[in-house]
């Protein structure tokens, strides 16, 4: 029983720190991996890459 309340209290703890800037990481972060992925395709890759980076780039300014 104790273990699966520290459990929980951890993972509230987590939650409550993951606001901000770090829950737009999560986010952002794979989407610029992908976009990076894909800008090795020709010709269609890099215009590709810029619409997911100014969609991430816009996705880290919002205020959460």
């Amino acid at each position: 029983m104790m273990k699966k309340t520290a459990l929980l209290l951890i993972f509230f703890v987590a939650g409550l720190n993951l606001t901000g800037c770090v829950l737009t990481k999560v986010v952002t972060v794979p989407m610029r991996v992908t976009g990076a992925v894909i800008s090795v395709v020709p010709v269609v890759g890099n215009p590709i890459d810029g619409t997911i980076d100014t969609a991430a780039d816009i996705a880290d300014k919002l205020p959460i």
